[in-house]
């Protein structure tokens, strides 16, 4: 090699004497800085805003927080959507099952209930259930005038609506499990029984319990809507009180802060759920 290539080549870098004191300093972002501070003014603005609203009438609303027709209007809520959501996902899982069988008959059907009760607007069930007497006065020689409680169509009419979005979670839950890894069971010689309690259940679990408590809070909200038949729950106890004392507005609001706390509690119990199911995965938070 001649000594002008040599000239040629670049020399090496020389390394600072204090390389080992550089620090990184990250970008400043004043764009974001400044939208966030902007942000916490408005949301600052409209807290005082509420909170100083005498239209709000909070005095009213505390005084009615803890009343016993309040309190009793939870509980049936609560109750209701304890109800609902246990046979929601009993026939839920019993419809993916179906739904995932060899048989095109059994397939058919699952399918056909699915696309049915998530066609039909959940007040439209309501209101068929409840003016069943009117469409089928007769059934097996009982009549059906008056034979179902306005809690009995409720329950009926949450249930059926429920689950067929509880289907769809558990099929897809099912789904998202590995085929590899039941085939590997299979191989192994474990039973169906052991491969779904050991191997598809714990891993199909990551992927319902998310839509799961996001349905559970959905119900819960839900169930407001049976007021439209007079079912005293919160919503519809509040409108009895609000229609004695025509204090609208701070009764609406205590049943708003009530379904604001239980959704609250429900949320956070759904994290820890979720981050159980999730142990030993990357998705873990």
């Amino acid at each position: 090699m001649s000594s002008d290539t040599l000239a040629k080549v670049p020399a090496a870098p020389e390394t600072p004497e204090h390389a080992d004191t550089l620090r990184i300093v990250p970008q400043r972002r004043l764009g974001q800085w400044t939208a966030a501070v902007a942000l916490l003014v408005l949301l600052a603005l409209a807290l005082t805003s509420v909170l100083r609203n005498q239209a709000f009438q909070w005095g009213v609303v505390a005084d009615y927080f803890t009343s016993d027709s309040v309190l009793r209007g939870l509980w049936l809520t609560l109750w209701l959507t304890v109800v609902v959501m246990a046979l929601g996902f009993a026939l839920g899982t019993l419809l993916a099952a179906l739904r995932l069988s060899a048989n095109p008959v059994l397939r058919a059907v699952s399918w056909g209930y699915v696309w049915l009760f998530r066609s039909i607007p959940i007040l439209v069930q309501l209101l068929l259930w409840f003016n069943i007497g009117a469409l089928y006065p007769q059934i097996l020689g009982v009549k059906t005038v008056n034979l179902l409680t306005p809690i009995a169509v409720a329950i009926i009419g949450l249930t059926l609506h429920e689950a067929a979005y509880a289907a769809e979670v558990v099929r897809g839950g099912i789904l998202s499990v590995d085929r590899g890894q039941i085939e590997a069971a299979q191989a192994l010689g474990l039973s169906r029984a052991r491969r779904w309690r050991r191997i598809v259940l714990p891993q199909a679990m990551r992927a319902i319990v998310p839509p799961a408590g996001n349905m559970l809070i959905g119900t819960l909200k839900g169930t407001s809507i049976v007021s439209v038949i007079a079912v005293s729950d919160l919503l519809f106890s509040a409108q009895l009180i609000y229609h004695r004392t025509y204090q609208v507005i701070p009764l609406l609001m205590v049943a708003t802060l009530w379904y604001t706390v239980v959704t609250s509690v429900l949320g956070i119990g759904q994290h820890y759920v979720e981050r159980y199911y999730a142990r030993g995965s990357e998705a873990r938070r």
